[in-house]
């Protein structure tokens, strides 16, 4: 079976680039507790706009939809799931609130790992929740002509419970000893769980759960205000090359965990880029709605879009940012540019 290295292996990543990555993080984090005293009131539509687009996001990107209005409702509570999908997206907002709510006092532990995974089906009427693999699995893919092509082979199922038993306890006696940095542990912890894939299903959305309880155990608590998972959606297919590439030659533990681990502190890199702007952008908010729109040209350049706006902007209504864009557009301020899914404005 696999032997899990959180030792000597994390040594070998002190590479200059990802040295650098780290550190840049953590002048973020430095940052991050001014930000949050500062601004702790205007910060609940970021809070709750990361709750709503993480939740869809995740499910995205596992090919499980609904519309952005029964999303908005289910994350809210304010409906009950009617379809399978829905289901799923009401057990992983439990799960993610859990996650916000009481990061600190969840432990990394199989028992805890089942539990997550039984409330992530808490909804639905698959049995496959709360129980590891009951048979062996594959992770595939489909070329262009529908033909599927075997990607990477799992732990046997047999082997599951051991090897998420021994994953556990050498990561958090790498954790507790406190030697290597917690920014290169929990890509490492995450590629490992995904490369033993435990579950019948739910392993992608698990793997991300846990990442978000491990940076927020680690005191990087950015993706409560900036949806990690969507930031994963929108770079999906770096994600899956960089996870292929550092899977392989797992099982011999010939792998390298380099490509798997830069992608991920890219993705906390850019989700502290994008939270110090928002927070930024906060200084306008004694502005009206429109003059807070009409800033983000002031700010940015090139083309701006519907979504980015309400992305910076999550406590100001899609009619608003409508209504506003079009009596920028007539005033000559803005001219649109593009059509359908690629229209946007763009300052004259």
């Amino acid at each position: 079976m696999k032997t899990f290295d959180y030792v000597k292996a994390p040594e070998r990543l002190l590479t200059p680039e990802i040295v650098q990555m780290t550190g840049s993080i953590h002048e973020h984090k430095g940052r991050q507790e001014l930000f949050l005293e500062a601004n702790a009131d205007e910060l609940k539509p970021l809070l709750e706009a990361a709750l709503i687009q993480s939740t869809g996001a995740s499910n995205r990107i596992e090919g499980i939809f609904t519309s952005d209005k029964r999303l908005e409702e289910l994350v809210r509570q304010k409906a009950e799931p009617r379809s399978r999908s829905e289901q799923e997206i009401a057990g992983y907002r439990e799960v993610l609130a859990t996650i916000h709510e009481s990061y600190e006092y969840i432990a990394v532990r199989p028992n805890v790992i089942l539990q997550l995974h039984r409330d992530l089906y808490s909804y639905s009427q698959s049995s496959v929740g709360g129980s590891y693999k009951s048979s062996d699995n594959i992770i595939a893919e489909t070329d262009a002509e529908g033909n599927q092509k075997t990607r990477f082979i799992p732990v046997p199922a047999f082997q599951t419970p051991e090897a998420i038993e021994e994953l556990c306890t050498k990561f958090m006696d790498a954790w507790n000893a406190d030697r290597i940095d917690k920014l290169i542990l929990i890509p490492m912890f995450i590629l490992d769980f995904l490369c033993i894939h435990p579950f019948n299903d739910g392993n992608g959305r698990m793997s991300r759960l846990l990442t978000l309880l491990l940076f927020y155990k680690a005191g990087y608590i950015v993706g409560k205000y900036i949806s990690v998972e969507m930031l994963i959606e929108k770079t999906k297919e770096t994600y899956y090359e960089a996870l292929q590439e550092s899977s392989d030659g797992w099982h011999d533990g010939a792998n390298s965990y380099a490509p798997f681990v830069k992608y991920y502190l890219g993705i906390i890199l850019k989700a502290y880029n994008e939270f110090e702007n928002r927070v930024e952008h906060l200084k306008y908010r004694r502005l009206s709605k429109p003059e807070r729109i009409q800033a983000i040209f002031e700010q940015k350049i090139g083309k701006v879009t519907k979504k980015g706006i309400m992305e910076l902007c999550p406590d100001i209504s899609k009619v608003t940012v409508e209504r506003t864009l079009t009596a920028l557009v007539k005033s000559g301020y803005i001219a649109k540019v593009g059509a359908g899914p690629s229209t946007g404005y763009v300052r004259i």
